[in-house]
């Protein structure tokens, strides 16, 4: 085999192995979660982001538990316009707390989503598994209760992101926003 196939199947060795590795966080808590996070951080290689990452800014998620014990996900970001951008996903839960599975219709993309850490009042680092036509990628999101959250978390984030393959300029925290109207 050429180098390059045996550094191609060393980076799908790694990359498969990153996504099994990554568990939700023990004790997980599905009320905590419940309110208003800002997205202070975001992390991804998909090629989107690393084209539109400059122009990002802070955004807002409610994350609303149901009765169920599935997770409403909305998201809204504030528009240069004015205008607003909105998403509203429903994670069903899985037999594992703190993991959710979602399919996206506005992106058609399937999502294993893992909230791996929390201090429900501070912060929350949730690391998504995003696949579509058979190609994984990964998206590590830093939400916090605040807009300002500490250097130390900041930097956990960061290392987080780095540990989960992502390259270090695709890691962003993300610059402060104006907030949508509620609906």
């Amino acid at each position: 085999m050429t180098m390059a196939v045996l550094q191609l199947l060393g980076v799908l060795l790694c990359s498969a192995f990153t996504f099994a590795e990554v568990m939700p966080m023990a004790h997980f808590d599905l009320q905590q979660m419940a309110g208003k996070w800002y997205m202070v951080g975001f992390a991804t290689n998909a090629q989107w982001f690393v084209n539109h990452k400059a122009s990002m800014k802070m955004g807002n998620a409610i994350l609303t538990p149901t009765a169920g014990g599935d997770l409403d996900l909305t998201y809204a970001n504030l528009n240069s316009d004015g205008s607003c951008w909105r998403m509203t996903h429903l994670a069903k839960k899985t037999e594992t707390p703190g993991r959710f599975t979602f399919r996206s219709q506005r992106w058609n993309n399937d999502n294993d989503m893992r909230v791996v850490d929390a201090k429900y009042d501070e912060f929350a680092l949730v690391y998504t598994v995003k696949t579509k036509d058979g190609v994984s990628e990964v998206l590590n999101k830093l939400y916090g209760r605040s807009a300002d959250l500490s250097p130390e978390l900041l930097e956990k984030f960061k290392q987080f992101s780095l540990e989960t393959g992502i390259a270090p300029e695709n890691v962003a925290i993300l610059p402060p926003n104006g907030e949508c109207a509620a609906e």
